[in-house]
């Protein structure tokens, strides 16, 4: 048999294992990005590793999470990513550049390359044919090093595209449609692989929405080949000499397939308060709104502010309805505003925020309290937007449009006008004067550490035997935004373990806190996917920090798990799930480490078993 397109980047970057799934494998890698809420942390251990200059091919340190300025916190941050580019050999994309995933896509990415990044949508580079991976912050520091980046072998699902997208039918709407097949942990362990001959109707930016959101599947990566539409792109960005023609052989194996025929497929739309809680848009139509938030990683192209702004054209926004649009780069705004609609945009209402991830991670844009908020954005977790009770729904910008001039949920395809057409770009208005070049002498470089940037606190070694409470019991399908809250009150500290440690799990508890101080540390137990959602590491840093020692669950994300790792606490799954059921918050237990290759003993001190 032949090789699929994934083994293909595989077989070329591999530097230790085989092609069999779920066998570790060592990976060289060729690029890496992070973004300002995590980078901070890799550069503060690229430092502490000793390194002088990154060896990998490219390295971009990326301003777009942590952009409010209320006081010294985050622009003191800005200032050291800056220096920290300059002094390890980086490129530095300043703060209002863009958003990361949007930026590399545009004038990084490189098909067949390997990238891993500090923040879980890294695979948008997918949609360029790259093998594009979201990895904790040691581990990007570690590859920044010239270290392969270790994994699973994934298996490789075919998903197979046949026919072509019908008017006010999105990228948006395919990613939805497997979310509702798959499930947010449907595609662990797994790497989604698109093919079919509705392949080719899709644009690059149409691609990398739908790799960006399959980190919402828990995929380790998604990819589609790189053929003559990635050429397209690539040569209106003025960078055909980075194209490379890529695909999966003819006669290719793959361990699941599935078929999604785009003829048939609707507007969709994921409801609170998960992104695979997905129903069609006609379902629900109707439904009043409050807000309405455009953007982010997932759905901030130039084509996607076309569409919407193009459905608005020539209306105004609903007056009980805010909306607001955060562009993912410059050059996007930039190339709409030859169309001419952008100012239709601002005659419709529209509220234009900062080229950023913005409301996507609670930052500004907050819904009010009890409303409901729909968004193009990935994720639509319980209080991500910075209001608790507020009711987030993910749509495509078609639908977001159509919203917006109603002021409820409605269908695109109710509107009486004619269906989209995005015009041709032969050239995009590249301009990288916000992109600064590593500096020709790195060594000569200082670091710049405002006071809210702390140290990297280390981990205790692990004991042959370790006693102490179960200070949390959670359910399934736990993520990042539990464990470790971002929002404007939060992000600003993720340079200062000790103050962001105070925030742990206090979406679930507000006294987790105190009383992992007060207990001396201990232990937390999970459901199934525990840790899905974002990269960051401070989901693992922060609890390392108030003594968790170990976290026992059904089964871990494959990022959150490598974190817990890499920061000393000993990530454990039961091997009977019904023992989940005999442990309560408060108990008592004992593990017994004796021989970490053989399985773990766990004694519930408290019940007596």
């Amino acid at each position: 048999m032949g090789f699929n397109l994934t083994q293909k980047i595989i077989k070329a970057h591999i530097v230790e294992g085989n092609l069999i799934p779920g066998s570790d494998i060592f990976l060289k890698i060729d690029q890496t990005l992070t973004q300002d809420a995590t980078g901070t942390m890799v550069y503060l251990e690229l430092e502490a590793l000793g390194i002088h200059k990154v060896k990998t091919e490219i390295s971009v340190s990326y301003v777009d999470h942590n952009m409010i300025q209320g006081d010294f916190k985050n622009p003191d941050d800005h200032v050291f990513l800056q220096s920290a580019a300059e002094r390890f050999g980086l490129y530095f994309s300043r703060p209002g550049n863009g958003i990361c995933h949007q930026v590399h896509l545009e004038r990084f990415a490189i098909p067949g390359k390997t990238l891993i990044g500090s923040d879980s949508h890294t695979p948008t580079a997918g949609g360029m044919g790259a093998l594009a991976m979201g990895a904790g912050g040691l581990d990007v520091a570690l590859a920044m090093c010239g270290i392969p980046f270790r994994l699973k072998m994934p298996k490789v699902i075919n998903i197979k595209l046949h026919g072509k997208l019908q008017p006010f039918v999105s990228a948006k709407d395919i990613i939805l449609e497997v979310l509702r097949i798959l499930s947010v942990k449907g595609g662990v362990g797994k790497v989604m692989e698109y093919t079919g001959e509705g392949v080719s109707t899709l644009t690059v930016p149409q691609r990398a929405t739908i790799t960006n959101m399959g980190a919402e599947l828990g995929a380790t990566t998604s990819v589609f080949p790189s053929d003559d539409m990635t050429y397209k792109f690539l040569k209106a960005q003025h960078r055909e000499r980075d194209f490379y023609p890529l695909s999966p052989d003819s006669n290719a194996s793959y361990d699941e397939e599935i078929t999604i025929d785009l003829n048939t497929l609707e507007p969709l739309i994921a409801k609170p308060h998960m992104p695979d809680n997905v129903v069609k848009v006609k379902e629900l139509a109707g439904l009043k709104l409050d807000q309405i938030a455009v953007g982010s990683c997932t759905n901030s192209s130039f084509e996607d502010l076309y569409r919407f702004a193009s459905i608005l054209k020539g209306h105004r926004v609903h007056k009980n309805v805010s909306v607001a649009l955060n562009p993912g780069s410059r050059q996007a705004l930039k190339a709409l505003s030859y169309t001419g609609l952008f100012d239709e945009l601002i005659l419709s209402g529209v509220r234009i925020l900062e080229f950023g991830c913005g409301p996507c991670i609670g930052m500004g844009f907050a819904p009010p309290s009890g409303s409901v908020s729909l968004r193009t954005y990935n994720r639509n977790f319980k209080g991500r937007s910075g209001t608790p009770d507020a009711g987030l729904y993910l749509v495509s910008p078609e639908v977001a449009a159509a919203s917006a001039i109603y002021g409820k949920l409605t269908d695109p395809r109710e509107l009486d006008i004619f269906p989209v057409r995005v015009p041709d770009m032969e050239e995009f208005p590249v301009n990288d004067a916000m992109i600064i070049p590593p500096s020709p002498i790195p060594s000569d470089v200082k670091l710049i550490k405002g006071p809210n940037i702390s140290y990297i606190p280390t981990p205790k070694p692990l004991e042959e035997q370790m006693e102490g409470e179960v200070l949390l019991k959670v359910g399934d399908n736990i993520t990042t935004d539990h464990i470790m809250p971002a929002g404007a009150e939060v992000l600003p500290y993720r340079s200062n373990i000790p103050k962001i440690s105070e925030y742990v799990f206090t979406r679930i508890d507000p006294l987790f806190p105190q009383r992992a101080k007060e207990k001396g540390g201990g232990f937390v137990i999970g459901g199934e996917n525990y840790g899905q959602g974002s990269s960051r590491e401070h989901a693992a840093i922060a609890p390392m920090y108030l003594g968790i020692r170990a976290v026992i669950v059904k089964s871990f994300s494959r990022i959150h798990k490598a974190n817990l790792i890499n920061f000393g606490i000993l990530p454990l799954e039961f091997r009977d799930s019904e023992f989940y059921d005999k442990l309560e918050q408060g108990d008592k237990i004992l593990i017994e480490l004796n021989n970490l290759k053989d399985d773990i003993i766990l004694k519930n001190e408290t019940k007596n078993i």
